[in-house]
C-alpha cells in the first residue's frame, strides 16, 4: 500500500481498510476522525493562527486544517500535546475527542486543509508551534 495522507489518516481508526472504502464513497469527502491515537489537535483563532503557519519552516509543517470562513486554524501534534497545552484561545483535541477531516487529496467545501497530509507521518512541533503563536500574538498586539 502506497504511504499516501488518505492512508495515514486513516490509520486511527479501527478498521483503516474499510474507512479509505467509505471516505473514497463519500461525497463531501469528509469524515469524523479520533483525536488522540495518531495525532492530537490544537485549534487557534484564524487571526493567530494564519501568521503562525506563514513562520513555520516549510520544510517541518505537519498538517494544518481551517473550518469555513477561516474563523480557526486547527494543527495536528503529536498524541498528548493537548492535554498538557495551556494557552488562552487555544482549543485541544485528544484521546476521547472527534474532529471533522476532509479527503486530503480533493477539494471540499467548508473544512480544508491548507497543509495537507503527506504520508510522512510528520505533526507539527509543539515548541516550534508555541513560538510561532507567541511571535504571532506578539505581531498582532503590536509589540
Amino acid at each position: 500500500m502506497e504511504n499516501t495522507g488518505l492512508h495515514w489518516l486513516t490509520q486511527v481508526a479501527l478498521d483503516p481498510e474499510g474507512l479509505r472504502k467509505q471516505w473514497e464513497r463519500a461525497g463531501l469527502g469528509l469524515m469524523l476522525l479520533p483525536a488522540g491515537r495518531g495525532w492530537d489537535v490544537l485549534s487557534v483563532p484564524g487571526r493567530l493562527g494564519r501568521p503562525a503557519l506563514d513562520m513555520l519552516d516549510t520544510r517541518h509543517r505537519g498538517p494544518v486544517l481551517t473550518d469555513f470562513g477561516g474563523e480557526h486554524v486547527s494543527f495536528l501534534v503529536p498524541v498528548g500535546t493537548a492535554a498538557g497545552w495551556v494557552g488562552t484561545n487555544v482549543r485541544g483535541a485528544g484521546e476521547g475527542n472527534w474532529i471533522v477531516v476532509p479527503h486530503p487529496e480533493r477539494s471540499s467545501r467548508g473544512v480544508r486543509w491548507l497543509v495537507p497530509p503527506d504520508g510522512s507521518g510528520r505533526l507539527n512541533d509543539p515548541a516550534l508551534l508555541e513560538l510561532a503563536l507567541h511571535e504571532a500574538a506578539a505581531r498582532l498586539s503590536g509589540w
